[in-house]
């Protein structure tokens, strides 16, 4: 973490001095940039990668009172995590949540299938598929930890609660297009309603999301006739199992997804419910608490199960639904977006795979950084095109993999009686064959504005283009820290180009001399008076170890001057870790190579050494020079 460039300044390094509030009224502006409609974990997201820019202004309301207390998602994927150390609060995910390490495995006894037995366990995430674990934490204490970096940011952004979405128009001729009206239901102010103009809207508002009733984008998909329960419970049980992570299926009563929980007692159980009739809505069968401890307590025989307190509990039918668009561009090119929605707002999916909260979250990190492109004038607004292009071919995928995976769960294990049932085995081997796409980590974007085609892949296969960039050990050469390369890669809206060296260095002094030049497209794009990073983030990464470079022959360009006192960086040299060779895992070709990351860690681009040119024109295909 880097602090005091401009000045000395003790305190808190994560809580930035304020922007310049002076002549700004009391209460917030009715016009500003983004305006972000709820307050879920796709909308504190983005709220948390906007308050990063002080130029940029942003509002988000809520229709609730207040934060979000308990339940809902839970579970917090590798790829998530990964994001989190961007954002800059991992460590406190970290410190609180339960480490998702095992994963047992438990089916009706041959011998009584009126029993279960354990069938087996298996390892959650395979070794070094990330340097963090896959996690467990209530989603409101995620939702502290955005808004928390939003209180702390140079703009101090904080929701208004008690504004509900009433509707909007689009005027794309106009400074600020779009025109939102909210009724206040905030106290001493019900009844009146409340007029925001904005250039860019993002309803972050749910599965009944009036931002995309209102943009005439419709969720469409179907239901699996089928109900299961959530709750989370302290229980007293004589169930081995219940610290671990459990898939249970019973012979004729259903099955269980066990989800332990942070704190060491409390834990989560998801549990199937009767089947529904067609078109029969799960709320007119009025099941209760106590209805899901009674289907838990059959399906856990001959363990016992009593419950001391249901923390929280919820009743859902399992569905798999989509928007064919994640905006309201008419699709013929007239215009570009003007308004976007982002997680159940356009993809909607049963939560045993624990992939709801993570997806959504990633809608916002990949929309947030291209909007703030282009309000700063950095790319043209055709840019914002490719976020539903590429986020609606993930939830796609996830479709695809929710209803495969929802059935298996639904389906009564294999046996003599029901030989059309799911073979224990092999739910099992799709759970070991599906837990790198759980994890989030084999999500790729395609060719496009913002990733290039594969030719130079095979100079760093470890780095596949349109993945996330896969972090590794690395030394940091001016004081010899082990780190992990990925984390430079901050939530900032940055780019980073990171060169790998070849032998001894070779090809460095090179790059550096072209992106040091007078007529270098990084001098084109960085504004005048900017830091030379200020958007595009140079880093090297040599062979030789932290002992055999010296960082006074560094060239200038890895050392440079920043901030109002023109302070020297030490911090874009690193060299290889000789416990982890980030070349070996990685696949470096032996002369080098440059892999570009984009802002929200995937890899946008893999070039040779010597590829300036290249380098230069992918660029300069969407960010505009500076003034």
């Amino acid at each position: 973490m880097q602090f005091h460039l401009n000045g000395f300044r003790p305190g808190d390094p994560d809580v930035h001095d304020p922007v310049d509030a002076a002549g700004a009224p009391d209460t917030p502006p009715d016009a500003v940039d983004v305006l972000i409609v709820g307050c879920g974990p796709a909308g504190l997201t983005l709220a948390a990668q906007m308050a990063a820019f002080p130029d940029i202004r942003t509002r988000i309301i809520e229709q609730k009172d207040g934060p979000l207390q308990r339940g809902q998602a839970d579970g917090i994927a590798c790829r998530t995590m990964e994001m989190f150390q961007a954002f800059g609060f991992v460590d406190k995910v970290l410190r609180e949540s339960y480490w998702v390490n095992e994963t047992t495995f438990w089916r009706p006894d041959e011998a009584d299938r009126g029993r279960i037995v354990r069938g087996g366990r298996m390892q959650d995430t395979e070794d070094g598929l990330s340097e963090f674990p896959h996690v467990i934490l209530n989603q409101a204490r995620v939702h502290d930890f955005y808004l928390e970096k939003m209180r702390n940011a140079p703009t101090r952004l904080v929701p208004d609660y008690g504004r509900r979405f009433a509707g909007l128009t689009v005027d794309p001729d106009a400074d600020y297009p779009v025109t939102v009206t909210a009724d206040r239901l905030d106290p001493g102010h019900e009844g009146q309603t409340q007029t925001i103009r904005a250039r860019y809207v993002v309803g972050c508002d749910g599965a009944r999301s009036g931002v995309r009733k209102a943009i005439g984008r419709e969720l469409r998909g179907d239901s699996a006739n089928k109900a299961w329960g959530v709750m989370d419970v302290l229980a007293v049980t004589d169930f081995p199992d219940i610290r671990l992570k459990g898939l249970i299926q019973s012979a004729d009563e259903g099955s269980i997804v066990l989800i332990p929980r942070e704190g060491g007692y409390l834990f989560r159980i998801y549990v199937e419910m009767d089947a529904l009739a067609r078109d029969e809505r799960v709320a007119s069968r009025n099941i209760t608490a106590d209805h899901l401890i009674a289907a838990t307590q059959r399906v856990l025989r001959p363990y016992s199960f009593e419950v001391k307190e249901v923390a929280w509990w919820s009743v859902y039918e399992i569905g798999q639904r989509l928007c064919d668009r994640y905006d309201d561009a008419p699709g013929d090119g007239t215009r570009t977006p003007r308004v976007f929605i982002a997680g159940d707002a356009c993809h909607t999916h049963s939560p045993k795979a624990g992939q709801g909260m993570n997806v959504s979250m990633r809608d916002a990190f990949n929309l947030g950084w291209k909007l703030a492109a282009v309000l700063r004038g950095q790319c043209a607004p055709e840019v914002l095109h490719s976020y539903s292009e590429e986020r609606q071919k993930v939830a796609r995928m996830l479709i695809d993999f929710d209803r495969e995976w929802s059935k298996m769960l639904g389906s009564p294990p294999r046996s003599k009686a029901d030989p059309d049932g799911v073979d224990p085995e092999e739910f099992r081997a799709y759970f070991a064959r599906q837990q790198r796409y759980t994890a989030g980590t084999t999500i790729e974007y395609g060719p496009g504005v913002f990733r290039a085609e594969g030719r130079w892949q095979a100079l760093a296969p470890g780095y596949p283009l349109g993945r996330r960039f896969h972090s590794a050990p690395v030394v940091r050469l001016a004081d010899a820290k082990p780190m992990q390369l990925g984390h430079v890669v901050q939530a900032d809206g940055r780019w980073r180009v990171i060169a790998f060296a070849g032998p001894d260095g070779a090809g460095i002094a090179a790059l550096c001399g072209h992106l040091g030049g007078a007529d270098s497209f990084l001098r084109r794009v960085t504004p005048n008076g900017a830091d030379v990073d200020a958007v595009v983030d140079f880093r090297a990464v040599f062979r030789q170890g932290v002992h055999d470079v010296k960082v006074e022959d560094l060239p200038p360009e890895l050392l440079p001057r920043k901030g109002r006192f023109g302070l020297i960086d030490y911090e874009k040299a690193f060299c290889a870790d000789p416990a982890a060779d980030i070349f070996a895992m990685r696949g470096i070709d032996p002369d080098g190579c440059i892999v570009v990351v984009r802002p929200d860690q995937h890899v946008a681009h893999v070039l040779p050494l010597d590829g300036h040119a290249d380098l230069a024109g992918f660029f300069e295909g969407f960010l505009r020079p500076a003034g």
